[in-house]
């Protein structure tokens, strides 16, 4: 039996205490003394690209290199996630996450599965997404499901096939996330309740970023997914939202709103080129941009966006959630996500400036 000592994050406070665990938690006890450091659950990036110089559409090598990366900033769970490209690649790279799927990486984190984000995007919204979207037909979904690893998709609700595929994709388990979209919010709306009503878990990938923002006669998608009962990403780099923003997007949907990094495999490296999708990118100052100005992902990592909630003013066990209890939540990880006895032993050990010391997943010492 190993123990753990810190200020706990427990979900609705912070304690003095120590936590007994094997592969799992054992026993939470608190203690008298206050600590220098903090103890808080493992990370969940549900939608991750890259990092360290390599990208999940490279194959396994490159899988195990960006989740080592990530796993140093405290993921212990992760997504590999796919980008637009053409049809046998996106297959080939589901095939590759699929042979990692249910895993741990050695020296890093649990890989949950794949988070298919593209091609079934629309090609008025394509952010960094290259051109080759396609619409989600009956077949193009068969082929998914198949590799059985696919975990969270994202979708254009407008495009055609879209109802059927929401409905196959949410009876298979998979979380329909609805995102690079021109969608109304009469259509994102409609969406969301056939996703529920199907069985799944509906959710919006990058809430603000590649869909149409909120307006007074045209509330849009944003609007839809913050008055459902829906999950929500942010990319919380401060480039890709205000400050300002997130606080609105966390007062609204706190248990449902959903940290993720969207890391390119620039994640990791000095300012310079890069590349995403076979696209050119130009790091620069933090911010990654196509040639046209565009945001190309992010170099985010989830501590980074920890520390930038915090910075808000956010209360720690409340941004604590957002990258923990909450994706866990959105993904049906319900052995994880929390400091509770009988949960996973995956712990961020974080010094009193909250910049990772420890990363522990599944009860052994990863960093």
């Amino acid at each position: 039996m190993t123990e753990l000592s810190g200020n706990l994050v427990l979900p609705n406070t912070v304690v003095s205490g120590k936590i007994n665990f094997e592969t799992t938690i054992q026993n939470i006890a608190p203690t008298k003394h206050e600590m220098d450091r903090y103890i808080l659950p493992g990370f969940i990036d549900g939608h991750i690209h890259g990092g360290d110089g390599a990208d999940t559409m490279d194959g396994v090598e490159a899988i195990h290199t960006l989740s080592r990366f990530h796993a140093r900033h405290g993921t212990t769970t992760l997504l590999p996630t796919t980008i637009t490209s053409p049809w046998p690649d996106v297959i080939n790279t589901l095939q590759a996450i699929a042979e990692v799927t249910g895993q741990q990486i050695p020296d890093g984190p649990m890989i949950h599965g794949a988070h298919l984000e593209g091609p079934f995007v629309s090609p008025h919204k394509l952010g960094a997404q290259p051109p080759f979207n396609i619409p989600p037909t009956p077949d193009k979904i068969s082929e998914v499901l198949a590799t059985n690893c696919v975990r969270v998709v994202t979708l254009a609700p407008e495009l055609p096939h879209a109802q059927t595929a929401m409905e196959s994709f949410a009876k298979a388990g998979v979380c329909v996330s609805l995102g690079h979209t021109v969608a109304s919010y009469e259509q994102a709306h409609q969406a969301i309740c056939h996703i529920c009503k199907a069985g799944g878990v509906a959710g919006g990938t990058h809430l603000f970023n590649a869909m149409p923002p909120i307006e007074s006669r045209r509330p849009g998608p944003v609007t839809a997914l913050m008055c459902s009962d829906a999950y929500a990403e942010m990319i919380f780099d401060t480039h890709h939202i205000h400050p300002a923003t997130f606080q609105l997007a966390q007062r609204v949907m706190p248990e449902r709103l959903v940290f993720v990094t969207d890391a390119m495999r620039a994640a990791g490296l000095p300012d310079g080129p890069s590349l995403l999708g076979g696209q050119d990118v130009i790091v620069e100052n933090g911010t990654a941009r196509l040639p046209n100005g565009s945001l190309a992902g992010s170099v985010l990592t989830l501590d980074v966006a920890l520390r930038n909630a915090i910075n808000t003013g956010t209360a720690l066990h409340e941004a604590v959630a957002l990258l923990t209890r909450n994706p866990a939540n959105y993904l049906g990880l319900h052995d994880r996500g929390t400091l509770e006895t009988g949960k996973r032993a995956d712990f961020v050990v974080m010094d009193s400036n909250l910049h990772v010391q420890e990363v522990w997943v599944g009860g052994q010492r990863i960093y």
